[in-house]
């Protein structure tokens, strides 16, 4: 490999880390309560007055207790999210898919509603959240099952009949709420949001990021070989229903944790990974960290528009729609001129 092909991906790792870190610093000190990035950073590490840099107490609160697991959780969740949907599409072979597709987002809204409806705690809350998005995976596993094989074709149609099962009982538990009490809490939930992470919600998110990261990351070159094909990877000598069920069951966690916390965030997982495959390539060992680190920056900067834009806070699920949509669009489009059959 020459000089120049290697130089873009040289500069590509600490450009997209230092995107992101920049990205962070910056959104500590934007808001309803503007503070100067200097202060900002004078607050977060309680720098000392005779650094030349004074800030006040309230900045601090406003940095440490409100931003900070805000934009933390914004990054956990988009980077879970685009990782999650950058290893589903390698396995489906297929760009289309999504954490929506396969039906894990509606499985876990559905619990979230319920809590809500139920009045239980944030805790309880992200149990729910996280057993009905089990429930989901394991009816599209169940659906998808013919003849002890779980072909990836049964498993997306399993999954859109999944997802709108669940959809459907998640509209009636809306139905059912009272219009004065539950209601408006589980309509802006279900819209997305992070104005109520806090250092628990963050350290669940964290925690599902960690699990799911642990777990995806190192299967890359599997991942590599499942997108050949199962027959591929079978001469391979690749356990395809068990790996396949690994990745399914690591995604299942960080979409439970996310919209446990946030409610629907749609796109993230869908556009991110087409973005980061743009710059890194189709091998999973370098579409995964990348679509991570894209996702955590692209989850962070709809958050910011999202409490910045207008007086009131726009639900996340419109921003990303938003913005993902038209991406999405122009890179349908890019695909359909160079022709489908590129990666």
């Amino acid at each position: 490999m020459s000089g120049n092909e290697c130089l873009p991906g040289r500069w590509l790792w600490p450009g997209l880390v230092l995107a992101l870190l920049g990205t962070l610093g910056v959104s500590l000190g934007i808001g309803r309560f503007p503070v100067p990035w200097s202060q900002a950073a004078a607050a977060l590490f309680g720098l000392d007055p005779g650094f030349g840099i004074h800030w006040h107490d309230t900045q601090q609160i406003v940095v440490r207790t409100v931003r900070l697991p805000r934009v933390l959780s914004a990054a956990c969740a988009g980077g879970g999210l685009a990782l999650a949907g950058a290893a589903l599409q390698g396995i489906f072979r297929n760009p289309l898919v999504g954490p929506h597709v396969i039906g894990l987002s509606s499985g876990a809204s559905l619990g979230g509603a319920l809590a809500i409806l139920c009045g239980w705690s944030t805790l309880l809350m992200i149990v729910a959240s996280g057993l009905s998005a089990a429930l989901a995976l394991a009816v599209v596993l169940l659906l998808a099952r013919v003849r002890g094989q779980t072909p990836v074709l049964m498993l997306v149609l399993a999954g859109i009949v999944t997802g709108a099962l669940f959809a459907a009982l998640t509209s009636m538990t809306v139905f059912l709420a009272d219009p004065d009490r539950s209601l408006p809490g589980i309509v802006f939930w279900l819209m997305g949001s992070y104005a109520s992470s806090d250092w628990t919600t963050l350290a669940v998110l964290a925690t599902c990021l960690l699990v799911c990261a642990l777990l995806l990351l190192p299967l890359g070159w599997r991942i590599n070989i499942l997108s050949l094909g199962d027959d591929d990877a079978r001469l391979h000598g690749m356990p395809v229903e068990s790996l396949r069920l690994l990745i399914l069951a690591a995604c299942c966690v960080m979409i439970a944790g996310q919209v446990s916390v946030s409610g629907i965030v749609g796109w993230i997982g869908l556009v991110v990974p087409h973005l980061a495959r743009m710059m890194v390539g189709a091998d999973h060992r370098r579409l995964l960290p990348a679509a991570l680190l894209l996702g955590a920056t692209f989850s962070v900067l709809a958050d910011d528009i999202a409490r910045t834009l207008t007086a009131a806070e726009i639900p996340l699920g419109i921003v990303t729609a938003l913005l993902g949509a038209p991406v999405f669009a122009l890179i349908l489009r890019r695909r359909a001129r160079r022709g489908w059959s590129e990666d």
